[in-house]
């Protein structure tokens, strides 16, 4: 596969050498059987300047401070969202008691739990994205970096997930008819955060493949 990669690279680098035009060289690819993907990835890799050579385009790399950055804000997106759904739990078991569990009139150790976590957790996400925001409109390439792709997918993954075991959890219910208004509303609330979250990241996604 790295070598195929390199082969297209090449090929591009010398055709646009050649004086080739980005559509000829785009439909020479797609009719050897590039997927056009590929051929979008390697015509990126160069600028489009009037230079006598093919101008690289700088490309993304992956730092340690940078990982740090990403893995930071993800965590804290995760923390947010997990301990958010908790607190909404334990407001509608509140809500719509249940004879079978009882629960005390004061404030219980998991919904301080929660809204210490949501408390803390939360605003360091806004400033991590305000920050990372501003460094991506300075350095649109950084848009590509590895880290901020794998960690993007990796929660479209988790929160897909989140969606059709919530989707799941709603039908076995109907099916079983334990339908209540708790059980419903906690179906919902689980709906909400992975949609939300789900929703988010794809537009981002998009939004950084137009940006690509």
């Amino acid at each position: 596969m790295a070598s195929s990669t390199q082969d297209l690279e090449q090929f591009v680098r010398d055709a646009l050498g050649r004086g080739c035009s980005r559509p000829s060289i785009e439909k020479a690819l797609g009719d050897a059987g590039w997927e056009p993907e590929q051929t979008r990835g390697a015509m990126a890799a160069y600028a489009d300047v009037d230079f006598v050579v093919p101008v690289p385009r700088p490309r993304p790399y992956v730092s340690a401070r940078e990982a740090f950055l990403y893995l930071v804000l993800f965590t804290t997106l995760y923390l947010t969202a997990y301990h958010l759904g908790s607190l909404l739990f334990e407001l509608i078991n509140r809500a719509f008691p249940d004879a079978a569990s009882p629960y005390n009139n004061g404030v219980s150790r998991s919904i301080r739990w929660s809204v210490s976590s949501v408390v803390i957790a939360f605003p360091v996400f806004l400033l991590l994205s305000v920050k990372i925001g501003k460094e991506l409109a300075q350095q649109p390439i950084k848009r590509l970096s590895a880290v901020r792709r794998w960690l993007t997918y990796l929660t479209l993954f988790v929160a897909a997930v989140v969606l059709i075991c919530d989707l799941i959890t709603l039908v076995d219910g109907l099916l079983g008819g334990d339908i209540t208004t708790r059980f419903v509303l906690k179906v919902l609330v689980v709906a909400a955060i992975a949609t939300v979250v789900f929703g988010y990241y794809l537009w981002d996604l998009r939004r950084d493949e137009r940006a690509a």
